[in-house]
């Protein structure tokens, strides 16, 4: 070692126990080759990585270490260094002992002012697990002068930021990676106490407290250990590092260098990523609910258009008006069920957008309609300040209806702690033509609970921000209504004072430029019309008998088939007008019966219509879709489904 402090003393700065130790601490492979291709020095990491002891490498040939085939690769690039060029490499490179690894190094020629160059300066770390990976890119070092003193060549141009400071704490050295990591010059830091520079406030009284029982000769709690801390930039802003801190003694006095890596970036992907897995986990509850709720809808929906059929039939047959006004009321409550299964089933599609003409009072009542239960059980009063005669928009109104919900449900959610009376307050009307726009439809949904703070007024629509307790809330449901009103030429603003003291939200959309869609016009009554022969297919026979009352009341024939292949037969059998089937069937369902009709009877293959509460499903969507066969969702009313048969059959049928 002694030669080696001699020729580090003759090719370097004036003080080798100092650069000796600031060397061994770097974290990354240091040598250096004299003329002859033999190691003068090297560092821990280097011995670390090649397995050897300091006596094993120093004074040894490059191709004894490394073997033959490395050295010859080495040799044309030693004659461009002992040339005096510098080089910076990085690649795969096959050792004989450690396999493939890819390693980058930088290396420079080394020369006394205005002398010849005596030795070669390699500083080379192996990134084989941050290019496996690929979450890190190998950073570039800047050009190095030949004319550089040895010690400045290797902390100037680390890839880390490295910071020495004295005993006191009074920085030594700050280097130019540390100078982009806090933003600070050098030139300002010479002097300054490290923790009043980069160390937040509440941990400095820790620090120096360290310092000085370090310099009492105290235990060394944290040297030598990597550690997650936090750092101050020079705007004042807070970051996470990972640091490593080394004690060095010089002439007695002790010096303490800090390896810091910024690891903002890190954690920055972290947190991404871990938003991302969330999302995919509220997307993966929302795609199993869909599926249930496709179900439930099936299940539901057949004993509900049997209510509602059964209902209307009685409510033509009661001559009593008091037995009459009963039956309405069956046929109503029946139809309001109706509507709030579609409307979750219209939240759950999957479908692509589709603007129409469509009223925002109408919506409003509907979202109301669908969440009375809950807002009722609340202890919430919802009042209704509807303006009349709006002007229809052009939306699609499962977005908007969605919105609409989401913006009730977060009222409920902030009023389920707010004392009675609880109010929601939810009002319309036509915003004036200013030259800037043209005119709106405006919607505030506002309450009388807490409100937002002023410090998450700002951050409401952003995505993945939530005030809610752990799962109470994904953060996506203002940032997602947001996006689908802009969408839609709108906006959706969050308003600073509300009528009710609470929070406001105002919602406003672009009057549709499409004229209005006509009115449906009923069908007349077919009684004089010969009769058209009907089959119905459907496995419940509630429904099934249901529809035949309907259809017979219509002035139609009509066979019911409990399967498909009964209905088979019996088309094989008997002349037909028009095929009813149920979709979702054992045995053959509404599909296999489609296609074995194509085969026998393709002149019926437009007269049928589908009967289905499984429309959700994506099969049925799809074959719908493929095949262009109408289709009439339950519950229906009987109206429906004869005006649907009758569009079925040809003039005259």
């Amino acid at each position: 070692m002694k030669r080696v402090d001699r020729e580090l003393a003759d090719v370097g700065p004036a003080d080798p126990v100092m650069l000796r130790a600031l060397l061994d601490h770097i974290p990354g492979r240091v040598i250096v080759l004299g003329t002859d291709h033999r190691y003068l020095y090297v560092n821990h990491e280097f011995l670390q990585f090649f397995g050897l002891r300091a006596e094993q490498a120093l004074g040894r040939h490059v191709a004894e270490l490394l073997g033959d085939e490395i050295f010859e690769s080495y040799v044309p690039v030693a004659e461009r260094l002992f040339g005096g060029e510098s080089i910076r490499w990085e690649g795969w490179v096959d050792y004989p002992a450690q396999g493939r690894r890819y390693t980058q190094e930088h290396l420079l020629p080394y020369a006394p002012v205005g002398g010849a160059v005596r030795a070669v300066i390699a500083f080379g770390r192996d990134l084989t697990e941050l290019k496996l990976r690929e979450h890190e890119l190998a950073e570039k070092l800047a050009a190095l002068q030949a004319s550089e003193a040895l010690k400045s060549a290797i902390v100037d141009h680390a890839l880390v930021a490295l910071i020495s400071t004295d005993g006191q704490g009074r920085i030594v050295e700050f280097n130019p990676a540390a100078e982009l990591t806090f933003g600070r010059l050098r030139a300002d830091m010479i002097g300054q106490r490290v923790s009043d520079i980069v160390m937040p406030e509440r941990f400095r009284s820790a620090h120096e407290a360290g310092l000085a029982r370090l310099e009492a000769g105290g235990e060394a709690r944290v040297l030598g250990k990597r550690q997650e801390l936090h750092a101050l930039r020079a705007d004042g802003s807070e970051f996470p590092i990972e640091m490593v801190l080394w004690r060095t003694d010089v002439g007695g006095a002790a010096f303490y260098t800090a390896s810091i890596v910024d690891l903002t970036e890190r954690r920055n992907a972290a947190q991404e990523i871990e938003r991302q897995r969330e999302a995919l986990r509220q997307s993966e509850k929302l795609n199993a609910m869909g599926s249930l709720l496709a179900g439930v809808a099936h299940e539901l929906n057949n004993p509900l258009a049997i209510v509602m059929g059964r209902a209307t039939l009685l409510e033509s047959k009661c001559d009593d008006s008091a037995l009459r006004a009963d039956a309405q009321r069956i046929r109503e409550a029946a139809e309001r069920c109706g509507r709030i299964v579609r409307t979750f089933l219209d939240m759950a599609r999957q479908k692509p957008v589709q603007r129409r003409n469509v009223q925002v009072n109408d919506m409003v009542r509907g979202a109301v309609e669908l969440l009375q239960y809950n807002l009722r059980t609340g202890g919430i009063d919802v009042e209704l300040r509807l303006a009349d005669a709006l002007p229809e928009v052009l939306a699609d109104p499962d977005q908007i209806g969605q919105v609409l919900l989401n913006l009730l449900v977060n009222a409920q959610q902030a009023l389920s702690t707010t004392p009675r009376p609880r109010r929601v307050l939810i009002e319309t009307g036509l915003e004036s033509q200013r030259e800037s726009r043209a005119p709106r439809v405006w919607l505030r949904v506002a309450d009388n609970g807490p409100g937002i703070s002023e410090e998450h007024r700002a951050h409401v629509f952003t995505s993945f921000f939530t005030t809610k307790s752990a799962g109470g809330g994904t953060g996506l449901g203002l940032s997602v209504s947001r996006s689908v009103i802009r969408e839609h030429g709108g906006d959706l603003l969050l308003e600073g004072h509300g009528p009710l003291g609470g929070a406001s939200f105002r919602m406003s959309i672009p009057l549709s430029a499409a004229p209005p869609a006509p009115e449906p016009v009923a069908l007349p009554d077919a009684v004089d019309a010969p009769l058209s022969r009907v089959l119905v297919v459907d496995d419940e026979p509630e429904l099934a008998s249901l529809m035949r009352d309907i259809l017979e009341a219509a002035q139609f024939e009509v066979a019911h088939a409990e399967t498909g292949a009964v209905a088979l037969e019996l088309l094989g059998e008997a002349r037909f007008d028009a095929i009813v089937s149920d979709l979702r069937m054992p045995d053959m369902d509404g599909a296999a019966l489609w296609r074995e009709v194509r085969e026998r009877h393709p002149l019926l293959l437009r007269r049928m219509v589908f009967v289905t509460g499984d429309t959700l499903s994506p099969a049925a969507a799809e074959f719908l879709r493929e095949t262009g066969c109408a289709a009439l969702e339950k519950p229906f009313a009987p109206a429906d489904l004869v005006a649907r048969v009758r569009a079925l059959l040809p003039a005259g049928v």
